[in-house]
């Protein structure tokens, strides 16, 4: 059995973890790429992982060579998202864990490489779930620090919890290896709940699940479920 520290704080991803958006993105990001007779693969997905909004139409123009500006993919991409991410649910187990930890008063946020506009759009079916998280750091927190895999948002995320926690206190929750990186780096324990295509190498995390159902919060010396 891994020695698993004892945490007092817990910090969420959000796209694949909280939310399956993920699986929007890749409808939205494969429109693009069917529209101007491009393939959008899965190792393309793997590059865009983590990665914050304002970079994705950057990068699928260049890796595409689509015949646009990156202005004009993120247009798309923007107006795709309006349509469809009010519509996206919740994943497996998170609502049940969240408001068990919320009931037991450990404090939680949310640290993620969307944009604030984006998460209201995910977020506007699930005002009651949102609004159980203490704070939310996003893309839109990063103009002066840096996105993942760098620890920026995370140790961002842990300097806005009331009685600032030391980031060893911090236990992140993530589905994406930028962001198994990021909370690594930041010096905090990782939970990692992956697609199941992200190869064994690329799951670096203190914990590796295959859903938020499977996590007990006492190996961690959280309230158990």
């Amino acid at each position: 059995m891994p020695d698993f520290k004892p945490v007092t704080h817990v910090i969420f991803d959000c796209d694949g973890l909280l939310l399956d958006s993920e699986t929007m993105y890749e409808q939205i990001y494969s429109e693009l790429a069917s529209v101007h007779g491009k393939e959008f693969t899965w190792e393309l997905r793997m590059t865009l992982l983590g990665v914050p909004e304002a970079d994705s139409s950057v990068i699928l123009v260049e890796k595409l060579e689509l015949p646009i500006t990156s202005d004009e993919a993120n247009d798309y991409l923007r107006q795709r998202e309006r349509e469809l991410l009010p519509t996206v649910g919740l994943m497996p187990g998170v609502d049940r864990l969240v408001r068990h930890l919320v009931a037991n008063e450990v404090p939680i946020a949310i640290a993620t490489s969307s944009s604030i506009e984006s998460m209201e759009l995910k977020m506007s079916a699930h005002g009651d779930f949102w609004s159980l998280f203490n704070h939310t750091v996003t893309a839109s927190d990063l103009a002066a620090i840096r996105g993942k895999p760098a620890p920026d948002i995370f140790l961002m995320c842990a300097r806005r919890f009331p009685a600032t926690p030391r980031p060893e206190a911090c236990l992140v929750l993530e589905a994406e290896p930028n962001g198994v990186l990021g909370a690594l780096a930041a010096g905090m324990q990782v939970v990692m709940v992956p697609d199941p295509r992200i190869p064994e190498a690329e799951r670096p995390a203190t914990l590796v699940l295959s859903s938020v159902e499977e996590f007990q919060p006492q190996l961690f010396g959280l309230p158990a479920l």
